[in-house]
């Protein structure tokens, strides 16, 4: 038994001062104040006294990091995930973006085929198919070339049990509807997003099935006061759950805070959309089969560009994200964990599971200094990074 004392804990429901957590065989054994946990004589403690223990990271949409971009070479997945607990990840959705459907394919074989021998990091919790049923006119970075119209021939074997979590299509396309629907009852969640749905075709698609939005306010029409499109849907619907980037470049603070005000931290969901770049210099990287342009602003934050000068991903890390949302928002540090943590749990269906910090759940934590600077994550109870607090 492990035994971790003297914390701060954001379950994020809740904060325990003095909070002690037991855990045993990769989940957590009891939640608690010290006057509450018995501590066994024979648990092994570790004393967390002046840092903030909470749920570990969960990002739906990344699409590579370390120079390797999954669609493009979908092995890469295990290498990566190692990778992502120096930022507080301990589950994740690899982005497989527009690309032929073999690319798909090959992302599920990584996944069922399991990591390698001694493995221990992140864990892909499945796959986000950003892609390839989206609109032309808001395609971003995707290739146009591989874009097409949705059919349930195309998705026959995307399932939840077949590695397949999240999808993101264009609504308003032809024949998309049904595919939403066929989606949702294979256990997949939607999303609607690289769209120009206006806010009846917005709503179609929600009553289909659609249940998220993809990067809110990114490849999709401007919020406007007459037609509120597929952001006004998605702000106006309260049932619906939308993604959002808070880098300071794919969405004005400003408007993070506006979106914060209508959506709230359990219909908000913080994502990176990090691509290969993350964790590396700038320089040019890829995404899928383009190339990908990194540079660092006066301000210190690495832009991702296409030769074009349309943003393709970020470099955004998800403690980075974090402090962002705060900073933008004014939230509670609380409320903005949730949007990482508990939020999307609920969204995929394992709140029970993991994005919390209760009894019965995954030992998914991550342990951050009172400046949000992430300096240890276990996953499944195992220490997977570690570091000293500057």
């Amino acid at each position: 038994m492990f035994c971790i004392h003297r914390a701060t804990l954001l379950t994020p429901d809740q904060q325990i001062d003095d909070g002690v957590l037991l855990l045993e065989g990769g989940r957590i054994l009891a939640v608690g104040d010290a006057r509450s946990i018995a501590v066994p004589a024979a648990a092994d403690c570790f004393d967390a006294g002046g840092l903030i223990v909470a749920p570990g990271f969960i990002d739906l949409q990344i699409n590579g990091a370390f120079g390797d971009d999954f669609t493009q070479h979908p092995a890469s997945i295990w290498s990566v995930a190692a990778g992502l607990p120096r930022w507080g990840v301990t589950s994740f959705l690899p982005t497989i973006i527009t690309s032929p459907l073999e690319q798909v394919a090959q992302a599920q074989a990584v996944l069922a085929g399991g990591p390698p021998a001694h493995w221990r990091g992140s864990l892909p919790l499945g796959l986000h198919c950003e892609g390839p049923f989206l609109n032309p006119q808001k395609k971003g970075a995707h290739n146009p070339t591989h874009l097409r119209l949705p059919t349930l021939d195309a998705v026959a074997g995307w399932t939840a049990q077949n590695q397949v979590k999240l999808v993101t299509l264009a609504p308003e396309l032809p024949g998309a509807l049904p595919v939403v629907e066929a989606l949702a009852a294979n256990g997949v969640v939607v999303s609607a997003g690289h769209s120009m749905a206006t806010y009846r075709e917005a709503n179609a698609g929600f009553a289909a099935g659609i249940r998220y939005g993809t990067h809110l306010f990114n490849a999709m029409p401007p919020l406007d006061h007459r037609e509120p499109g597929l952001p006004g849907a998605l702000l106006h619907t309260p049932q619906l759950t939308a993604g959002i980037i808070p880098d300071g470049i794919h969405v004005h603070p400003a408007v993070v805070a506006l979106a914060w005000a209508a959506k709230g931290a359990r219909r908000l969901n913080v994502v990176t959309d990090a691509m290969a770049a993350l964790g590396m210099a700038p320089g040019r990287y890829p995404i899928a089969d383009q190339e990908v342009v990194v540079t660092a602003r006066p301000d210190g934050v690495h832009e991702a560009r296409l030769a074009s000068g349309t943003l393709a991903g970020s470099v955004l890390t998800m403690d980075e994200a974090l402090r962002r949302l705060i900073q933008y928002t004014g939230c509670s540090l609380g409320e903005a964990l949730a949007t990482l943590t508990a939020t999307p749990a609920d969204l995929l269906g394992i709140g029970q599971e993991r994005g919390r910090l209760q009894a019965g759940a995954w030992a998914d934590l991550v342990l951050l200094t009172p400046a949000l600077e992430v300096v240890g994550t276990f996953v499944a109870g195992l220490p997977c990074f570690q570091s000293q607090p500057d």
